[in-house]
């Protein structure tokens, strides 16, 4: 049986003594929390009477589920966690977010899970004030970063900010700058990709270059150096992006078959395991995407005065870097420009 129905049934014998919110939990197939709330709007009939959570049944009761739960709207709650305010004024903040944190609710989930460790709580227990433009989930974020990605995320505190921040973004005026760790060496310094990315098919967690009728998108790429290490070659780059599409840069370098480090959604190997002579060397991971949102260039929405904030690659991927650069294979392998 599914909840989202309207359902009436007669209870078996066999169900004597059982709760009869414990009997609805295994017949609906939701949760128990689900069938209390069923019960206390009354959309459980028991005998044609409203339902008790606690009632213990006898077998042969005739059962009424006359529709589903309402859930409350989701919206976002205070959450005291650390924060890096990198710049704060009555306008806007801008964050330099960890990896490991969403920006904001997400679908799918159960609401106690969406609805927490976000930078939107975060942001709701620091700030007094923030734009309502993005709605209750939402306050005050003008773009995103991934999950796994760090670096630097514009704030709005009110509306008017809002706008014209969201202005900015939509103009193309706002300069982004990412550092990134790709296998494999580039067959070129320095390049542009354009390429429209699309929702795929198959993999709706996915994005792709592969289909035609996507949305355009625009990466800038340059080599800063080439590592030639026992855990095989990469390129240290950075990405500057014109526009700002859902998971951008991962998907575009995976197209040119250099997926980002620790990407494992876009091909990238869960561990890196050293090779040739060198088997023996433990092998490296990164819990995370070797990507850093480093750079943001904004014009103030009030001031109307530029802006430019920076932010240096996280301890831990400074420290990945590190294990890569000081591998007995490294060479030189050329700087990028």
């Amino acid at each position: 049986m599914r909840e989202g129905q309207q359902r009436s049934f007669t209870v078996s014998p066999d169900a004597a003594g059982e709760r009869l919110d414990r009997f609805l939990t295994r017949h609906l197939d939701v949760s128990r929390a689900r069938v209390q709330k069923l019960i206390s709007e009354e959309k459980v009939l028991l005998n044609d009477a409203p339902a008790r959570a606690s009632t213990k049944l006898q077998g042969h009761e005739r059962l009424a589920v006359l529709g589903p739960a309402e859930r409350p709207p989701l919206h976002a709650v205070p959450e005291e966690i650390p924060l890096d305010i990198v710049y704060e004024d009555d306008d806007l903040a801008v964050i330099n977010k960890p990896a490991g944190m969403m920006v904001h609710a997400g679908a799918g989930a159960s609401d106690d899970v969406r609805n927490r460790g976000t930078l939107v709580n975060a942001l709701l227990h620091y700030f007094s004030s923030l734009s309502s433009v993005g709605g209750e989930t939402r306050p005050g974020i003008v773009h995103r970063l991934d999950k796994e990605t760090s670096g630097l995320i514009v704030v709005a505190k009110n509306d008017e900010a809002h706008g014209r921040l969201a202005e900015q973004f939509a103009g193309r005026k706002v300069k982004k700058k990412y550092i990134a760790l790709v296998h494999g060496w580039l067959k070129k310094d320095a390049g542009t990709i354009s390429a429209s990315i699309s929702r795929d098919r198959v993999r709706r967690t996915r994005m792709t270059t592969r289909h035609s009728g996507g949305r355009e998108a625009v990466s800038h790429y340059a080599v800063i150096r080439r590592l030639d290490t026992k855990f095989g070659k990469f390129s240290f780059i950075e990405v500057k992006i014109d526009t700002g599409r859902t998971h951008q840069i991962r998907v575009h370098m995976a197209s040119l078959g250099h997926p980002i480090v620790g990407d494992t959604l876009y091909g990238a190997p869960r561990e890196l395991s050293a090779g040739g002579k060198q088997r023996d060397f433990a092998p490296l991971s990164l819990p995370r995407n070797f990507l850093h949102a480093a750079r943001l260039e904004v014009n103030h929405p009030a001031k109307q005065i530029p802006l430019v904030f920076e932010s240096p690659l996280p301890e831990e991927l400074e420290r990945f870097l590190a294990a890569l650069e000081q591998s007995p294979a490294n060479k030189a392998g050329g700087e990028g420009r």
